[in-house]
């Protein structure tokens, strides 16, 4: 198969006095051209420039990424190790020199402690999980393909929670669903391709718009965050005394002189603007109906749970996911932070369980319920795990665990993956992987591969080199896959 190369804006040279709109059409490739004219004529979704090679199994990603750090020890990963030497050194041989944070690092001890919680087999799968806090998640164990052994180079939140959004642990590259939306383009000329979430008034790391941004990409491929007030985007409306008919004359208006602009300077900012302007335009009328969650029955807050009911909240996000799903949105990523435990782990847990628990489940039934669950990838995890040893002094009541990339899990339902089956193991003391090793960057390729994407052949040229979302590395998971 043959690499699809985009060239860079900064970087691409045309004739002179050719526009690079021209020059693109004079190449053959037109894609500019046909991006444009897609998104001005308002007929229909904008199309990316990578066909699909390989049998897409799903067409969209609902991304719920859960920010600080979830344990792995006291959700999935059961290690009757850990209990039977509670109080013990984590011993020399398993640690092998690993690099610490510094929050642990200077630690006289590294006491091993384990899990308070009641760790069951579930399903017919057998699939382990938290039963005291994640009863519901436990429920849909069979609906899960659990991922015990992710492994990551980060150990610190930015560059982790960068490195799981963008395949990089620097700033500047593009988002997931920023590279997805530039490659495979949308599906609702209505919509924003790429839509993200964030649970409002949670506490916790920071999170930063360049998350879901599309780096060096065109612009037009950001993610749109909604928010949980009056107004879910900002500065979408008309002004007062302006109807839609007269915002359409004015838009034309606008998008003629930045039409006669663009022939003169070639610049794609132009471009994404007139896109930006469009997709607004078509959003005013779109945006209140799938935000209006006033037709839910009943029926789907008892699902969801009554948090559902309280806009911003992750419950209620979750039933917002599933309705731009229904919408074809190509890639949703919701946001919710708070599982950084470096103290009071056993309470925390219990506290971020209570809010995620529920809405995760009942996302994937609601999903599998509609027949939408086959051709939509949910994904829940987090940039790394916790560390089999406490922080600080032991306390087997009340703990705290410090980062860890060695080894953590994350889990995958619908959209091709393998229902009700576990992938990787750890060692006894879950601080190393044991088998089928799955950095990052395999768990991306493995992400594209299910929407059709040879990972290696969706690249953008940017200052002489051509950059990926899987960088120079990455392997699809094929043992995951159904």
């Amino acid at each position: 198969m043959s690499t699809i190369h985009s060239p860079a804006c900064s970087g691409f040279e045309s004739p002179i006095g050719l526009s690079r709109r021209k020059a693109l059409q004079s190449f053959g490739m037109g894609l500019g051209s046909l991006a444009l004219a897609d998104l001005v004529s308002g007929e229909k979704p904008q199309k990316g420039p990578l066909p699909n090679a390989i049998p897409a199994k799903a067409k969209r990603v609902i991304f719920l990424f859960q920010a600080g750090g979830p344990s792995q020890i006291d959700l999935y990963d059961w290690k009757p190790r850990l209990k039977a030497d509670a109080g013990k050194e984590l011993p020399a041989s398993i640690r092998m020199g690993q690099r610490l944070t510094a929050m642990s690092g200077n630690q006289a001890s590294l006491p091993l402690v384990g899990t308070p919680f009641k760790m069951e087999q579930h399903g017919d799968s057998g699939s382990w999980v938290n039963s005291d806090t994640l009863p519901h998640i436990a429920g849909i164990a069979d609906d899960i393909c659990f991922i015990k052994s992710m492994h990551t180079e980060a150990i610190n939140h930015g560059p982790g929670v960068t490195f799981m959004q963008t395949g990089s642990q620097f700033p500047g590259r593009p988002s997931m669903g920023a590279w997805l939306d530039f490659g495979l383009g949308s599906m609702n000329s209505d919509l924003p391709s790429f839509v993200v979430m964030v649970t409002k008034n949670k506490g916790g790391q920071p999170l930063v718009s360049r998350l879901w941004g599309s780096g060096f990409l065109p612009g037009k491929h950001d993610g749109v965050r909604f928010r949980a007030d009056k107004d879910a985007i900002l500065y979408l409306n008309s002004p007062e005394g302006i109807d839609r008919t007269n915002r359409r004359k004015v838009l034309d208006h606008l998008r003629d002189l930045h039409e006669i602009q663009l022939q003169e300077t070639g610049d794609p900012a132009l471009e994404t603007r007139i896109a930006q302007y469009e997709m607004a335009f078509n959003m005013q009328r779109s945006i209140p109906e799938v935000t209006d969650l006033s037709d839910e029955p009943e029926s789907t807050f008892k699902l969801y749970g009554e948090h559902a009911r309280k806009p911003g909240s992750f419950a209620a996000n979750c039933l917002l996911a599933r309705r731009l799903a229904e919408k074809d949105v190509r890639f949703i990523q919701l946001y919710h932070q708070g599982w950084d435990q470096h103290g009071g782990l056993p309470g925390g847990i219990k506290n971020q369980c209570r809010e995620t628990d529920q809405a995760s489940a009942a996302l994937v039934t609601d999903l599998k319920n509609r027949g939408l669950l086959d051709d939509t990838l949910v994904i829940w995890g987090g940039e790394f795990g916790r560390t089999s040893y406490c922080q600080g002094r032991f306390n087997a009541g009340n703990f705290g665990r410090d980062h860890h990339g060695r080894c953590f899990t994350m889990w995958m339902a619908g959209g091709g993956c393998k229902a009700g089956t576990t992938y990787g193991s750890t060692d006894d003391y879950s601080y190393n992987v044991a088998e089928n090793p799955v950095h990052i960057h395999d768990l991306h390729a493995t992400i594209l591969h299910l929407l059709g994407i040879d990972h290696e052949s969706l690249t953008y040229k940017y200052q002489g080199r051509h950059f990926r979302l899987t960088d120079v590395h990455g392997k699809v998971l094929q043992g995951a896959l159904a």
